[in-house]
């Protein structure tokens, strides 16, 4: 029975909820019923466990390891997804400020946190893509951050659009830098150092819907008032390790079991390697027929998780999509906001199943252009 649900998988392209490795999903099967030694599942046990704090340990210092967090920083488990976080932040790092908050408009997950944050308090747009239709994103020499900003945030990886900076935004060391990590949260090293704060949604590279990871450097745990409701404040969860409220647990142990694949896969450098690899399968395409194949991304600001690009018509649109999933590749249609095609290539995402996509878009264009 294993051996034909796993022979009936499908390469998944899903920008999310998407791909997690095979070995982890077979891990979760064989302790579903009962997680060993527990007596139990743990869909059935107390966050309060022994067992589970266990559980809870070791994803914090899955992700501590992987991305070298230092003592400096809380590593929470949240829930609400990128959602919540863009009205948390400014509730506990805005409000009551009379400077406004610095926001890099690259994208539509962008614009969604700044439309939450001036809810709570004045947002400064540091810079704005749409020019451009968020094709492309800012160099050092496009804005200047004030030293005084309460903190400065962008989204690392915008998934719709398909643009990833390749690294931070220039900022002073007095202003916080706040990361929307959500979509390429541990598929490459980071210096965690030049975060204030740090976030992700795990259903992208890191486990499944659920739980929302969040790094945040300790000192600005202070700056929340006390008279937020009690979820929203980033003290509540940190002075109670991710247990003020009960926690996802089973998205944290998956989580967990993440982190334990990547380190044998050879930890982040390692990932960040193979993520390069599969994006430039499809870019080497894209580039081979630039007629065919409109990449929405300017080279430079090219996303190594989301490939985006558009064909010549809908129609051209819609037989590559009959296609792919004629050969099992699945999950391959745009964003309904801006159509097209986008392949999400996250860190589960074989080999195998990049380069079974670039031949398929190699002999399409071949073929009809």
């Amino acid at each position: 029975m294993a051996t034909l649900a796993t022979d009936q998988r499908v390469y998944n392209f899903s920008a999310g909820p998407a791909v997690l490795p095979v070995s982890v999903l077979e891990q979760v099967r064989d302790e579903m019923l009962c997680l060993p030694g527990a007596g139990c599942s743990l869909l059935e046990m107390s966050h309060r466990d022994k067992r589970f704090l266990e559980i809870l340990a070791d994803a914090q210092a899955g992700i501590r390891e992987l991305l070298g967090v230092s003592d400096d920083y809380e590593v929470l488990f949240l829930q609400g997804g990128a959602r919540l976080q863009f009205s948390m932040i400014a509730a506990n790092l805005l409000r009551g400020q009379d400077k406004a908050a610095e926001y890099m408009l690259t994208g539509s997950w962008s614009k969604k946190a700044i439309e939450e944050a001036r809810k709570e308090g004045n947002v400064n747009v540091t810079w704005d893509g749409k020019a451009n239709q968020y094709s492309q994103l800012p160099t050092a020499a496009d804005y200047q951050i004030p030293a005084d900003a309460p903190y400065l945030y962008y989204c690392s990886n915008e998934t719709i659009q398909g643009v990833q900076f390749q690294s931070e935004p220039t900022c002073p060391g007095s202003v916080p830098l706040i990361c929307d990590s959500s979509s390429d949260f541990l598929s490459r090293p980071l210096d965690i150092a030049k975060y204030g704060m740090l976030y992700a949604c795990a259903q992208k590279n890191a486990g499944p819907a659920g739980v929302t990871v969040v790094i945040m450097r300790k000192d600005l745990l202070a700056k929340g008032s006390d008279d937020l409701p009690g979820y929203l404040l980033y003290r509540n969860h940190a002075e109670n390790d991710s247990e003020w409220n009960t926690p996802p647990t089973f998205a944290i142990y998956v989580l967990g079991l993440v982190t334990q694949w990547l380190k044998k896969q050879g930890g982040l450098q390692a990932i960040e390697k193979q993520n390069h690899e599969k994006s430039q399968l499809l870019y080497d395409v894209i580039d081979a027929f630039p007629d065919f194949y409109q990449g929405h991304a300017k080279v430079d600001c090219r996303s190594k998780m989301n490939v985006t690009f558009k064909l010549p018509s809908d129609e051209l649109q819609a037989a590559f999509l009959a296609e792919a999933a004629s050969q099992q590749l699945q999950s391959l249609k745009g964003h309904r906001s801006v159509g097209g095609i986008r392949a999400s290539l996250y860190n589960a995402m074989p080999v195998a199943g990049a380069a079974k996509l670039a031949d398929l878009m190699r002999a399409f264009a071949e073929k009809n252009a």
